[in-house]
């Protein structure tokens, strides 16, 4: 059984910075097309950022000019670099993960813009 597990979650100040990691463990091979996306308080999920295995980028409009989605291929594992964070980027983070055959998403991190 695979599985994605994130870290990085957790309470930042307006204008802030949070980085998420997200890592494919178990049994999980061939991973291509990675990425996040969130949901808030009494919201649906929306996509935020997805990455390719070849490190093509794809970011949603409010993403686009502050948040950064990387990989390091050799670890499995996603990065989503979010700056100059804003009271609605609060929310819960799920990372996704897609291989030929399968998808995978975690259970989610809470990000929390407050002052």
């Amino acid at each position: 059984q695979g599985e994605l597990v994130e870290s990085g979650g957790g309470l930042v100040q307006p204008g802030g910075s949070l980085r998420l990691s997200c890592a494919a463990s178990g049994s999980i091979f061939g991973l291509r097309d990675m990425g996040w996306y969130r949901q808030a308080p009494g919201g649906s999920r929306v996509f935020v950022a997805t990455i390719t295995n070849d490190g093509r980028t794809t970011y949603a409009d409010f993403a686009k000019d502050r948040f950064t989605i990387s990989r390091d291929n050799a670890k499995n594992t996603i990065y989503l670099q979010m700056n100059d964070m804003k009271r609605e980027d609060t929310a819960v983070y799920f990372c996704h993960a897609k291989t030929r055959t399968q998808a995978f998403q975690a259970r989610g991190t809470q990000v929390t813009v407050s002052s």
